[in-house]
């Protein structure tokens, strides 16, 4: 039998050859370092994983599409941007996963998300594959009308990747109702099929669901309240720090308010607001939903309890709860030694990978419970298989029983996650919990299906 040190040896091996085999994709190397850095024991304990090159298999994407993206602005002026969709694997379902319109988005940043999203869609229990896409097209500043005519360009290649057995994308950072729309309509003008699965985030309307924007700030205020649950204590009357101000944000406030705590912060690019009394939700949804404007605008309408710091890192802010919902790596080595400093009791990830490698280890061996992306943020995708599922019925859940079947999902999350950590001699650690669990369900489906 192999011994878990020399499993150990053949993964720093596998992680060595991905960095050759997919160079100047650093967040792609972190995703998959992240994960084959925990599987060790379950390797060591199931041999089968490490025979049919099952591992190797996992770490490459079963298709991986880039397509150009001409489109015209208001000017007249022809625009060029760049589309990608990573369809990684569809062993447990068909491929799942977001859109993200960014000018960060690259090869390497839609791998990493896809790569993610195949645990978190496995974690759920709810029968999708995992895949990511998007486009280094910047939505900010521009008009509906341009919005329009890029996404219906966009669509205009993706659709023939697409369907609702295939691929079912999402909406991420840049890509909301809005976009939604615009790529539902352009996809059935083309295909000329009212195929409502095709695309979850839709409007409620027209196919969505309901609880669907509120979904992944709504679970990983669930999967945060399970961890101190564990631990004895619950959100009432507990101090929350929150990054970012988009749809996660949004939803990760409303969520912690409801159930008692004290969101007191928001943040753009620009810096963070601080609201001494909480934050005001009906002022920030007007000025990011409404005039999509930035986060310097509440503090000065909000009065005198709230303070806007230009440049500023919301981990700073003294508080039991951190939820970072913006972007990846956007909390290192020095914000987790502030937060700890301040005595923060849990961090909840919100956003996908936001936290680096060495701001998680010290989280860890400083006792902070750390909810990972993969489990935490999972109620965005777990809402979409809803949607999916009232898609193909043909009818439509109230927001009751959308909200209630959240709920036992990010339940049953944070259960896999902890009884798998401790089956595997690491209580307590949520990390090795999730990869451990998503990966388990996910190689045994591969194994099932043979070398494809």
């Amino acid at each position: 039998m192999t011994t878990r040190s020399e499993t150990q040896t053949t993964l720093d091996h596998l992680l060595t050859e991905i960095e050759h085999r997919n160079p100047a994709q650093p967040e792609f190397h972190q995703a998959a370092h992240e994960v084959l850095e925990t599987l060790a024991p379950v390797v060591a304990a199931r041999p089968e994983y490490a025979e049919p090159g099952l591992i190797e298999r996992l770490v490459e994407p079963e298709r991986q599409v880039i397509f150009r993206v001409p489109w015209q602005d208001d000017q007249g002026r022809v625009r060029v941007n760049r589309g990608f969709r990573v369809e990684f694997n569809s062993a447990l379902g068909p491929y799942k996963g977001g859109l993200r319109f960014h000018p960060s988005v690259n090869l390497g940043v839609i791998k990493f998300l896809g790569f993610e999203q195949i645990f978190k869609n496995a974690l759920t229990g709810l029968g999708i594959g995992g895949g990511k896409g998007g486009s280094d097209f910047d939505p900010h500043g521009r008009s509906d009308a341009e919005v329009m005519r890029f996404c219906q360009s966009f669509m205009t290649e993706l659709y023939r990747h697409i369907g609702e057995h295939t691929d079912i994308p999402a909406g991420d950072i840049g890509v909301g109702g809005r976009e939604i729309g615009y790529l539902f309509g352009q996809y059935r003008r083309i295909t000329n099929r009212w195929e409502a699965g095709v695309l979850t985030g839709k409007g409620q309307g027209w196919g969505g669901s309901l609880i669907r924007p509120e979904a992944t700030g709504y679970g990983n205020v669930l999967f945060a309240a399970a961890m101190l649950r564990e631990r004895g204590e619950d959100l009432e009357g507990q101090t929350a720090v929150v990054s970012g101000s988009g749809n996660v944000a949004i939803y990760t406030i409303e969520k912690l308010t409801a159930l008692g705590a004290n969101a007191v912060t928001c943040s753009d690019s620009s810096g963070y607001v601080v609201d001494e009394k909480g934050i005001d939700l009906d002022l920030l949804k007007q000025i990011k939903e409404v005039e999509r404007g930035r986060v310097d605008a509440y503090a000065e309408r909000r009065g005198a309890s709230a303070r806007f710091v230009p440049g500023g890192r919301v981990w700073e802010v003294p508080a039991d709860l951190a939820l970072p919902s913006a972007t990846q790596n956007e909390l290192n080595e020095a914000d987790a030694e502030a937060l700890i400093r301040n005595g923060v009791k849990a961090v909840s990830e919100g956003a996908n990978m936001p936290t680096t490698p060495e701001a998680v280890h010290l989280l860890q061996q400083a006792g902070v419970a750390f909810g990972p992306g993969k489990a935490a943020n999972a109620g965005g995708v777990a809402v979409s298989a809803l949607e999916m599922a009232q898609n193909h019925a043909r009818t439509a859940w109230t927001a009751a029983r959308v909200e209630e079947e959240l709920a036992s999902i990010m339940t049953s999350i944070h259960s896999t996650c902890h009884e798998t950590a401790e089956r595997y001699g690491a209580p307590g650690d949520y990390v090795t919990g999730a990869n451990i669990a998503g990966f388990e369900r996910v190689a045994d489906a591969m194994l099932a299906q043979g070398v494809i």
